[in-house]
């Protein structure tokens, strides 16, 4: 179905993954097309046909380095009209990443440069193996993060950004979990341990609670307080009466495990 990326399901789990090892997982217009359409496509998904969970990870020996080489050849003859364009269907690309209805956990090994950095942005969870590289580089080309922007500055904030977006440096995986690009640094080997230790987490909430929560946070950051106050009483009174949230609090009362948690 997808010539550059691919896609597994597993029960309740779909993993995604990058697949141009030879390239480091770069990105061009057309992996770009082919992410949005598989995004796009879980959104349309009945809610029951969905997975709960996704992940995100990278082929080879490297999460994403970014924007491919070769595109980036083509991009230096573009016009400023076709690079808005461009630019354009990679925002759309990342919005459609950053607002599927299902948590997405990044799986980060080896680097997340540029663009990849910006992949690592909307992840609701990322973890990384210990000695992942991540950068938000493009000044060092003489461009900008521009489109990762929105989704970079809500993971770490102005302070953060204003040093890493200036100077390009390369940051650790440390580094990235302080300033909130990351949640967990583990060892290579167990980094798939890792991911699914926070896969099970995921599964044992409530998974039309897990969804509400995630359209709650952008919602609440930008509302006012007299806003967020209408919002969130509306949120949690819809979720307490809801069949879900019932059988949540039913579960909790009987000491008894709720019907869409794993068995095991």
């Amino acid at each position: 179905m997808y010539q550059y990326l691919i896609v597994e399901r597993d029960g309740p789990v779909e993993r995604l993954t990058l697949n141009r090892p030879d390239v480091r997982n770069a990105f061009n217009e057309h992996v770009i097309a082919e992410i949005t359409a598989w995004a796009a496509g879980l959104a349309a998904r009945p809610a029951d046909e969905r997975p709960r969970v996704c992940i995100l990870a990278g082929a080879g020996a490297m999460f994403c380095a970014g924007a491919d080489v070769a595109w980036m050849r083509k991009m230096v003859g573009y016009s400023e009209a076709e690079n808005v364009r461009d630019a354009t269907a990679m925002s759309r690309m990342f919005t459609a990443l950053d607002e599927l209805p299902v948590p997405l956990v990044g799986r980060v090994h080896g680097a997340a440069l540029g663009g990849g950095a910006g992949l690592a942005a909307v992840c609701d969870i990322v973890v990384a193996d210990d000695r992942a590289l991540f950068g938000f580089t493009e000044t060092k080309l003489g461009i900008l993060p521009a489109v990762i922007s929105p989704f970079a500055l809500a993971k770490i904030g102005r302070s953060a950004a204003r040093e890493l977006f200036l100077t390009g440096a390369r940051l650790t995986a440390a580094r990235a979990k302080e300033i909130g690009l990351v949640h967990a640094v583990v060892a290579l080997a167990d980094l798939d341990e890792a991911v699914a230790s926070y896969i099970h987490e995921l599964l044992t909430a409530g998974p039309e609670a897990v969804a509400a929560a995630k359209t709650l946070i952008p919602a609440v950051w930008n509302a006012s307080k007299a806003e967020a106050t209408k919002l969130t009483a509306a949120a949690i009174a819809a979720r307490r009466v809801s069949p879900e949230g019932q059988e949540g609090l039913r579960a909790f009362l009987e000491k008894r495990t709720p019907a869409w948690a794993p068995t095991k």
